[in-house]
């Protein structure tokens, strides 16, 4: 059930870069390629089921419109790696199954039986709304809160400048998904 919930992680970490917003003057606006790393936790409480959970380490690395996510237990030892380019998303297992599908939503719903909004998540990890979004901003002008079609995205940094990038969100819909990322390195990438 784990590997399940953290396949919807990376899947989700994956889509989506591709189709962000132009760059505005700020410099987080800027960013195109980026890698991070760090923990996420994952609870899902699907109506009149249990909860589920599940956490890790994740490795992110967003270039050229193409995206690969490396997943780890809380130990180290690996769990997924997906990889997204805009013609293809694969999913590979630790017991070395692998997916694929040229839609990165179905191979979410195929792997974890969720339909998601898996490609607004790396926007949404930059601040960035689309369409209907709602952005509320902190008092140096970051993102503070973002909403949009039904998700709240909650943001938290570590360092006050006006340009700093999240070190923390919590990605969250009715009560029913909650997802906590804790960002521990942010890289740019030329």
């Amino acid at each position: 059930m784990k590997l399940r919930f953290a396949l919807l992680l990376a899947a989700g970490l994956l889509t989506g870069c591709a189709g962000l917003p132009p760059a505005t003057l700020s410099p987080r606006d800027q960013i195109r390629d980026f890698s991070l790393t760090g923990r996420f936790a994952l609870r899902v409480t699907p109506p009149g089921e249990k909860t589920q959970s599940s956490g890790g380490r994740l490795t992110w690395t967003h270039q050229n419109h193409s995206d690969r996510v490396l997943l780890a237990s809380p130990l180290g030892y690996g769990i997924a790696e997906i990889e997204t380019t805009p013609e293809i998303s694969r999913l590979k297992t630790a017991e070395g199954k692998i997916r694929e599908s040229d839609d990165p939503d179905a191979l979410i719903e195929e792997v974890t039986g969720q339909r998601l909004p898996v490609t607004r998540l790396p926007a949404w990890l930059l601040g960035r709304g689309g369409g209907e979004a709602r952005i509320d901003l902190d008092p140096q002008g970051r993102p503070g809160k973002l909403h949009e079609a039904g998700w709240q995205i909650d943001y938290s940094y570590d360092d006050d400048a006006p340009a700093a990038l999240p070190a923390r969100l919590t990605i969250s819909r009715n009560g029913e998904i909650e997802l906590k990322l804790r960002i521990e390195e942010w890289k740019e990438t030329p």
